[in-house]
């Protein structure tokens, strides 16, 4: 909620400026390369996800900076600084990663870090737009499960 207790109900230009300086930052060579790479990630179990949460793990670096990028781009929106769904309408690709780890989600948070994910969960259980942006992730990832 923004400080007036109040999401913010209507895009506006500011929504726009911060939507397209995230976009920006999407294209610079490091994230673009730790987007790509997290792309293939695609874990089966447990396991499979804690292991890219340990250090020693080669797509650690990149597992970090973009659940980190995604979570703080949620965050504005959690916190009312843009509107929701013009967000979510922008950057549905946070939602793979989440797609990807939320069967494993509720361990994780038990054993390892209660707030993970915390505000892409938001997101997607209390905006429209993220609701079925997630329902429609969601498909292309067991898609993705079911061919390889």
């Amino acid at each position: 909620m923004s400080r007036s207790g109040m999401l913010k109900e209507v895009p506006d230009h500011h929504d726009a400026e911060l939507v397209l300086k995230l976009y920006d930052l999407r294209r610079e060579a490091v994230m673009r390369e730790s987007r790509n790479a997290l792309f293939k990630f695609l874990p089966r179990t447990y396991e499979d996800f804690i292991a890219i949460t340990q250090p020693a793990h080669p797509l650690n670096a990149a597992f970090r900076q973009v659940s980190s990028y995604f979570e703080m781009a949620y965050g504005f929106a959690r916190h009312g600084i843009v509107n929701a769904d013009f967000l979510m309408e922008n950057t549905t690709e946070g939602l793979f990663l989440y797609a990807k780890v939320l069967p494993f989600l509720p361990r994780f948070r038990k054993e390892m870090s209660p707030t993970a994910f915390g505000n892409v969960e938001w997101i997607t259980t209390n905006c429209e737009t993220g609701k079925k942006r997630l329902e429609m992730v969601q498909g292309r990832v067991r898609k993705m499960l079911e061919s390889g």
